[in-house]
């Protein structure tokens, strides 16, 4: 978590000013919330914003003198974009008082997991059952390195032609869930067919050419990522405390639209609107419990 600090403008601070800072909001945090699970736990969430949405997250309890004691401290950014409708389940994490939020997302293609950051909301609600059908979600992500990549020429017609196809994929896989033998014979002749025009055109063009984008797990721990995708909005923001600029952008990547926020000196290129975004992501995220 901590190596995500530059991500919202803290590339400069040393332990002992992030001691100070973690001292201040405890003081005077922009945002408290607190609630307790169905087995009794406390729980407790001071936040801190240092520019629109970006800001630095406390989590922790209260003492029997009134006095807060802090268990971890995370950097953090919330979206605002619908990203998915999807059933999730949420799971403890094991070594702290932390939840990820996992997610069967088959335009991805893969098992999405994502920290939860509305966990004051989720333990309120005491939920005994971890599972929540059709929720929305609205994801968000920290980088701190990524690049700007120019993008694909195409036309609508290329783009309509693909939607289509991927809706398709889409259909074929939730059949051969259902034990569609049929579908699944389709789904291992489009893979074979894929595979063959893939290496036929890697021989005389560019892989992220023929890749535009891509969305896949990075690394051993579940919620981070590598990504490639077309940035739709850009918008860059200052840290108040450090005056470290910072880059927040609306990536679509495989069909799934989400936000991410970067540190400007951490990205190689000019971000804009029609080009691509293409690095390592820690992936947060907000559930709509219904």
């Amino acid at each position: 978590m901590h190596q995500y600090l530059p991500a919202i403008g803290f590339a400069k601070l040393n332990k002992t000013a992030i001691e100070e800072l973690i001292n201040e909001i405890i003081l005077r945090p922009d945002y408290q919330e607190s609630a307790i699970d169905y087995e009794g736990n406390q729980f407790v969430e001071l936040r801190y914003m240092v520019a629109d949405n970006v800001g630095l997250v406390l989590r922790g309890l209260f003492n029997d003198n009134d006095e807060f004691i802090l268990d971890y401290y995370y950097p953090t950014f919330f979206g605002e974009t619908d990203s998915l409708k999807n059933d999730v389940e949420i799971i403890k994490q094991t070594d702290r008082d932390n939840y990820y939020v996992m997610c069967d997302e088959l335009r991805l293609g893969v098992n999405l997991i994502f920290q939860l950051q509305n966990m004051g909301e989720f333990l309120r609600r005491n939920l005994k059952d971890k599972k929540c059908p059709k929720s929305k979600i609205k994801l968000a992500a920290l980088s701190t390195n990524g690049k700007i990549l120019l993008p694909v020429y195409d036309n609508e017609k290329s783009r309509i032609k693909e939607k289509m196809n991927n809706q398709k994929r889409i259909n074929l896989v939730e059949q051969a869930r259902e034990g569609n033998e049929e579908a699944l014979e389709n789904l291992t002749m489009d893979e074979i067919d894929l595979y063959q025009r893939i290496s036929r055109r890697v021989t005389r063009e560019d892989i992220l050419s023929v890749v535009t984008t891509f969305f896949m797990p990075y690394g051993i721990e579940n919620d981070k990522y590598e990504i490639l995708g077309n940035i739709l909005d850009v918008k860059e923001v200052v840290n108040h405390l450090t005056m470290e600029e910072l880059v927040l952008m609306v990536i679509e990547s495989n069909d799934v639209i989400f936000e991410v926020c970067i540190n400007k000196n951490n990205l190689f290129g000019e971000p804009a609107i029609g080009r691509r975004f293409k690095g390592i992501i820690w992936l947060q995220g907000t559930v709509e419990f219904s």
